[in-house]
C-alpha cells in the first residue's frame, strides 16, 4: 500500500476529486491485486516478472524489451511524478522554489535507499503506512468539521465556483455527475466503460506485473504472508476515497479561486501552471486548515509517502536492469560491480525524470493522476495481454509474444505521441485534436490496444511452432505440479533422477546443481560430459563426483528452496477476508455508483 500509494497519488486523487469528483476512485477500488496471488511452486528463485516470461517462452529478446519499457514507464509515470508532486508540496507549503525542492528530497531518499537496500525500504514503508494514514485521517476530520460534515459536501462541491472565470465557457462549473462513480462512456471524464473494461487490464498489469508491486510479494517470508499482504493493501485502498479524495473535493469547496481556477493567467500567478492548479488542492488544505503542529505532521506524512514510493521505484528499477540486462551482457559480472550499476542507473533514471518535470506539469488538463493513468494507458496494455495468454494459454509461443508486443510499442507510441503534441486545450480554446484524442478516451484505448496485441499473440503463435513442452511445465496455469523445474542460460532443461536441484552460488547463469552427486547441471555451452557420474546428467565439479558426497555437503553453502505450503488456519483466514473484502467492495460500488 505504501510503495503504491506515494505522494503523486495524494497530490493527483485529490487534485482529480477537486475537477472532476468521486469517479477517480475507480483506481483505487480496483481490488484486482488480491486475485494475483503468486502461486510459487519450488522453481529456482524468480526476481523479475521478465525473468518469469522469459522462461515461459525462451529467448532474450522478451526479456530485454520489458525490463527497458519498465525503465521507461518509472520516467514517465512514477520518479518524474513524485519528484513533481513531493516538490509541489513543499513548495505550497514552505514556499521554496520547485527545484530546489526536488534536489533536497532526492539527497535524503537517496541517503537511505543506498545505504539500506530492499531490506530498508519495506520496513520503512510499514513505518510510513502508519503515519500517513493516521495523518490523512486526522485531515479529513478536520476538512468535513470545515463544511459541516459529509452530508452538505455534494452542495458546496456543486457551488465552488472561482470568481475570476473565462467568459462564455462553463469549464468553470463544478460536473453535474461529481458524486457519481460511473458516468456516461461518451460524454463522462472518466466513462464508466473505461473504467469496467480498460481499467481492469490497467490494474492486471500494475497488480499482477508491475515490478514494485510484484518485488513485494516475490519477498515475503511465506505463501501466507503474500496473501495477508495484498488483502491487507485492498482493505486500506478503500480508505483513499474518505482521506483523500473528498478532502481534495473539499478543498475546492474551501478555496475556489485557487484550486478551481480557469482563467490562465490566475492559474499561472497561482500555481505556476496555465492549464489549470487542481494539484494544489490537498496542499492548500495542509497549509490553510491545518494547526501548526498537525501542519508539520502532515508534511511528514507527504514526505514518508514520497520516500516509501520513490524508494521502492529505486530499488526495483535497479533490480531491474542489473538481473534483466547487464547480468545478460555481463554474465560474469560481480556481486560489486552489479550494486555499482544499479546505483550508476538510478542516478541516471533520476535526472532523466527531472528533466521530464515541466512536460508532465502542463499535461492530462492540469491534472497529475490523469496524465499518469494516460501514459499508463499507451504503454501497459500490450505486457497485460501478453501476461494474461502467457498464463492461460499454453499454444503462446515467443514469436507471436514478441511481435504483439512489437505491434503494441507502435500503437501506444503513436497514441502518446500525439498527446504530447496536442495536450488538452485550455479552457475557453476550441478543441482541434485529432478524432483519435478528442472522441477515443485512453481508457477505451487501453482496451482496444489489448484486444490488438492479444489478437496479433494468438495469429503470430498459431503460424508459428507451438512451444516445446519443457517452456510449459510449471509456467502455465494448466500446468503446474509439485515437481522441480530446472532452466539453464541457454534454455535447455533436464532433471536428475534421483536428486534435487539447487542454484549454483558464484557460478555464470547459476546453473543448477544435483545434491545427490553434488555436481552443476549441463547446459550446451559447457563440455564435457562426466562419465564418472552415477546420473549421467552431471559434469563433474572440482574433486570427485559420488553419490556418497550426499545431499548435506552438496547444498552446504547453497539456499534452500522455500516451504510453499500453507497452514490450513491462516489458508481459510485469508480466504475469509479476500471474500470479505469482494463483498464490501461491490457495495461501496452499488452505494456511490
Amino acid at each position: 500500500f505504501a510503495s503504491s500509494e506515494g505522494s503523486g497519488l495524494f497530490i493527483g486523487l485529490a487534485g482529480t476529486g477537486a475537477a472532476g469528483g468521486i469517479a477517480v476512485t475507480g483506481f483505487e477500488w480496483n481490488v484486482r491485486n488480491v486475485l494475483c496471488y503468486h502461486r510459487s511452486h519450488p522453481l529456482p528463485q524468480i526476481v523479475t516478472m521478465p525473468e518469469y516470461l522469459q522462461r515461459r517462452f525462451g529467448g532474450e529478446r522478451i526479456r530485454m524489451y520489458l525490463s527497458g519499457l519498465s525503465l521507461l514507464l518509472s520516467i514517465f509515470t512514477k520518479i518524474s511524478t513524485d519528484l513533481y508532486s513531493g516538490a509541489l508540496f513543499v513548495q505550497v507549503c514552505l514556499g521554496w522554489d520547485l527545484y530546489l525542492s526536488t534536489v533536497l528530497m532526492l539527497l535524503v531518499t537517496g541517503l537511505y535507499t543506498i545505504a539500506g537496500g530492499l531490506a530498508a525500504v519495506i520496513y520503512t514503508d510499514a513505518l510510513q503506512t502508519l503515519i500517513m494514514v493516521l495523518g490523512a485521517v486526522m485531515l479529513a476530520v478536520r476538512a468535513f468539521n470545515a463544511i459541516g460534515g459529509y452530508s452538505n459536501l455534494e452542495e458546496a462541491y456543486l457551488k465552488a465556483v472561482p470568481s475570476k472565470i473565462v467568459p462564455n465557457t462553463t469549464c468553470h462549473l463544478p460536473r453535474a455527475d461529481a458524486m457519481h462513480l460511473f458516468r456516461d462512456p461518451i460524454s463522462g471524464d472518466l466513462p464508466w466503460t473505461g473504467m469496467t473494461f480498460g481499467l481492469s487490464i490497467m490494474a492486471t498489469w500494475y497488480w499482477c506485473t508491475d515490478q514494485v508491486i510484484v518485488q513485494r510479494s516475490l519477498s515475503a517470508r511465506s505463501l501466507s504472508h503474500a496473501k495477508a499482504g495484498s488483502i491487507l493493501a485492498s482493505y486500506l485502498k478503500m480508505l483513499p476515497l474518505f482521506v483523500i479524495i473528498m478532502p481534495g473535493m473539499i478543498s475546492r469547496v474551501l478555496f475556489p479561486d485557487a484550486v478551481a481556477c480557469v482563467d490562465p493567467e490566475e492559474c499561472t500567478r497561482v500555481c505556476g501552471a496555465a492549464v489549470g492548479c487542481s494539484n494544489i488542492a490537498y496542499p492548500k488544505l495542509v497549509v490553510e486548515l491545518m494547526p501548526s503542529g498537525l501542519r508539520g505532521l502532515m508534511i511528514a506524512v507527504m514526505m514518508a509517502a514520497l520516500m516509501s514510493s520513490l524508494t521502492s521505484i529505486f530499488n526495483s528499477s535497479s533490480t531491474l536492469f542489473t538481473m534483466d540486462i547487464w547480468r545478460r551482457m555481463r554474465p560474469r559480472a560481480s556481486e560489486r560491480e552489479l550494486l555499482t550499476v544499479g546505483r550508476v542507473v538510478t542516478v541516471l533514471l533520476v535526472a532523466l525524470s527531472v528533466v521530464w518535470i515541466p512536460i508532465l506539469q502542463s499535461s492530462g488538463g492540469g491534472q497529475l493522476y490523469i496524465y499518469i493513468q494516460a501514459v499508463t494507458s499507451y504503454l501497459a496494455p500490450p505486457v497485460a495481454a501478453v501476461f494474461i495468454l502467457a498464463v492461460f494459454w499454453p499454444r503462446a509461443n515467443e514469436q507471436g509474444a514478441f511481435w504483439g508486443l512489437m505491434a503494441g510499442l507502435v500503437l501506444g507510441l503513436a497514441r502518446m505521441g500525439l498527446e504530447l503534441a496536442h495536450p488538452t486545450p485550455r479552457c475557453g480554446v476550441p478543441d482541434r485534436r485529432p478524432w483519435l484524442l478528442a472522441d477515443l478516451h485512453y481508457l477505451h484505448f487501453a482496451a482496444l490496444l489489448c484486444a490488438t496485441v492479444g489478437a496479433v499473440v494468438v495469429g503470430g503463435s498459431l503460424m508459428t511452432p507451438p512451444p516445446p513442452s519443457d517452456r510449459l511445465r510449471n509456467h502455465t496455469w494448466w500446468s503446474l505440479s509439485q515437481e522441480p523445474s530446472q532452466h539453464f542460460m541457454d534454455g535447455t532443461s533436464q532433471r536428475c533422477p534421483d536428486g534435487e536441484w539447487y542454484p549454483a552460488q558464484g557460478i555464470p547463469g547459476s546453473l543448477p546443481v544435483c545434491i545427490i552427486c553434488a555436481t552443476w547441471m549441463p547446459s550446451a555451452s559447457v563440455s564435457p560430459w562426466s562419465p564418472s557420474c552415477p546420473h549421467n546428467h552431471c559434469l563433474s565439479l572440482p574433486g570427485s563426483c559420488s553419490a556418497a558426497l550426499g545431499s548435506r555437503q552438496a547444498t552446504e553453502g547453497l539456499p534452500a528452496l522455500r516451504d510453499t505450503t500453507e497452514s490450513p488456519f491462516w489458508t481459510r483466514i485469508c480466504s475469509i477476508n479476500a471474500i470479505v473484502l469482494l463483498c464490501i467492495n461491490i457495495f461501496c460500488y452499488a452505494y456511490f455508483a
